[in-house]
């Protein structure tokens, strides 16, 4: 139980690490530009948010939230994500109700954006996040950044510094982690080619940036920042909720009245993990509950997308689920009353 928590939290914190790595890299190497870009399109925003949200699994989820973090997408563009996502639970619903699993992601697509058009109208001008001024870009002097430095790649490396060192080997044996299998998605799928795609474009940016930036930017910003807490909060959280659910056997706590069945899954889908939606899930396809509770459950539910936020803003992490709670009891209970699907 404790490996299969501790590779679950490796896999999580080393892809928003990279996440966040790569970001950085770019917002230097843009000069910030295609952050003011994004920042100004408030739909575009919400567009690449569902878009990341509805793909199968968390990586998605979990890009939004380094976009978070750092300011370039407003709460309700991760209000949006949240609700679109249904974590790892999309690729078994696709699998056993291939039709009504695109049907629901249709509607969840729907209700992301309204309610993150309304998160940002009524809460957003509000909400500071809890987060410190440390969580934004940071362009230091000199703001331009020759980020790829031919002639003096290999003289970084004769002084190799220590920071550069680190880095690199926790990068290396990330990639042949995920190219073994040792952690991670153990089928040569999407998930395990964008992981290690990923990888291997942050150990490039690694290797290869000059000093300055590799101090600045992805050790003092990114590698002890963010990185310490995000690994110990989702540690934390995966912890709490494998003891929860083990102890607790909700499985067994399903009532057979419907709506209490659509209560208890908005309330289950507060915990930032994939399992518990599962259940219900399964018994969407064995016909017990109606589609109310399965679109209820999907809205609060975001599988592990919302555990580095924990590391980012514990605040934060709370509005979200609370705005995401109500709309899940809201339209679950618009659906199940109105007898739709």
């Amino acid at each position: 139980m404790l490996l299969d928590i501790l590779e679950k939290t490796l896999m999580i914190t080393g892809f928003v690490g990279l996440m966040m790595l790569v970001i950085e890299y770019i917002n230097v190497v843009t000069r910030g530009a295609w952050q003011k870009g994004l920042s100004g399109h408030r739909w575009m925003q919400y567009l690449i948010a569902v878009v990341l949200g509805v793909t199968p699994g968390c990586l998605g989820a979990f890009a939004v939230v380094a976009m978070f973090s750092h300011r370039v997408v407003t709460l309700g563009a991760l209000v949006a994500t949240m609700i679109a996502t249904s974590g790892d639970e999309a690729f078994v619903m696709l699998v056993l109700f291939p039709e009504k699993a695109l049907l629901l992601n249709a509607v969840l697509i729907v209700v992301a954006v309204v309610v993150g058009y309304l998160t940002d109208f009524i809460v957003s001008r509000r909400f500071n996040g809890g987060l410190e001024n440390c969580c934004q870009f940071e362009i230091h002097e000199p703001e331009f950044c020759n980020c790829f430095p031919k002639g003096e790649i290999l003289s970084q490396w004769r002084h190799l510094s220590i920071a550069r060192g680190v880095l690199s080997l926790a990068l290396v044996l990330f990639v042949l982690g995920l190219a073994v299998g040792s952690f991670g998605p153990q089928a040569w799928d999407w998930k395990r080619i964008t992981l290690l795609l990923t990888g291997l474009t942050g150990l490039f940016i690694t290797v290869t940036v000059p000093e300055h930036f590799l101090q600045e930017h992805l050790w003092n910003h990114v590698a002890r920042k963010h990185i310490p807490g995000i690994f110990m909060w989702t540690m934390g959280a995966l912890l709490a909720s494998h003891i929860i659910i083990e102890q607790l056997h909700l499985e067994k706590s399903i009532q057979a009245n419907a709506y209490i069945v659509l209560l208890f899954a908005c309330f289950l889908g507060i915990i930032p993990e994939s399992g518990p939606h599962l259940l219900f899930v399964t018994l969407y396809a064995q016909g017990a509950v109606p589609f109310a509770v399965l679109l209820a459950s999907s809205i609060v539910q975001d599988g592990h997308g919302m555990l580095p936020m924990l590391a980012h803003s514990r605040r934060g992490f709370l509005l979200v689920k609370a705005i995401n709670l109500i709309a899940g009891l809201a339209v679950g209970t618009i659906f199940y009353f109105g007898n739709w699907l």
